[in-house]
């Protein structure tokens, strides 16, 4: 959906929904082996490993399993060898989608995105027919619970951030991603309580999507690539309105 406003709302929700799954620590512990293999296990030295470690506190994953993901990534113990892969597509209205992921098949994988794609009305796409539309952003949800957005922009620009806007209950912080670490060091030693911070791609543009079984059939196409196991993260630039998705929200 949007990049940055409904979208996070969104995938908030559906990450306490996968928590419960129990599908949140899967993807989580292989982005954690990834992330140890590629830049070591020292979370100091290495930032794509302490953000996937922060994830994993948030969703409360034991330590243990945080530590045997992190030894297998850097060979302490055996595992599974997993790569990074990624794929670009169209849903219908000319939604632009990418769909990362991390896979020890990737004919599978790409076997299984492909399918999910055409089942849903969408279609694949190459390599650079869709990236274009998106920059990668730093992005931190805080809860709109007895803050002042005046003082909260001040205290999010002072830290570095680019943006601060506020959706439903939420206001989103954006910033550049080298700034990532930075901006949320300043953000928590200011005693802002950070909901949730990612890195994501956020479109340039947004397709508006006013009619509710097209915002339906967008929504069960994100949702089956997210239910997907090797997929870690989707990216689209549609925008739902607030009334279309409370419609959608009383009929789930």
């Amino acid at each position: 959906m949007s990049g940055h406003s409904k979208w996070a709302t969104i995938k908030h929700k559906k990450g306490a929904a996968d928590a419960k799954r129990g599908k949140l620590f899967t993807k989580l512990i292989r982005e954690i082996t990834v992330a140890a293999r590629e830049g070591g296990g020292n979370q100091d030295a290495n930032p794509r490993l302490r953000l996937a470690v922060q994830k994993a506190k948030e969703a409360n994953m034991p330590s243990d399993n945080v530590d045997r993901a992190i030894k297998k990534g850097t060979g302490e113990l055996a595992g599974v060898s997993y790569e990074n892969v990624s794929f670009e597509g169209y849903g219908i209205s000319g939604v632009a989608i990418i769909v990362e992921g991390l896979t020890d098949n990737k004919n599978r994988t790409t076997s299984d995105v492909r399918s999910i794609f055409t089942k849903r009305g969408g279609n694949m796409a190459g390599q650079g027919s869709v990236a274009f539309q998106f920059e990668k952003k730093g992005l931190f949800t805080v809860k709109n619970e007895g803050l002042k957005e005046e003082e909260l922009m001040s205290l999010a620009l002072d830290a570095g951030a680019e943006d601060m806007t506020l959706e439903s209950d939420v206001f989103e912080i954006t910033c550049p991603p080298q700034d990532f670490d930075k901006v949320r060091v300043f953000l928590t030693k200011a005693k802002v309580k950070i909901e949730s911070g990612e890195l994501t791609m956020i479109p340039k543009n947004t397709v508006k999507v006013n009619d509710i079984e097209t915002a339906k059939k967008m929504l069960q196409l994100v949702e089956e690539l997210e239910d997907n196991d090797d997929v870690q993260n989707v990216y689209a630039n549609f925008d739902i309105p607030d009334e279309i998705l409370k419609k959608i929200e009383s009929e789930s």
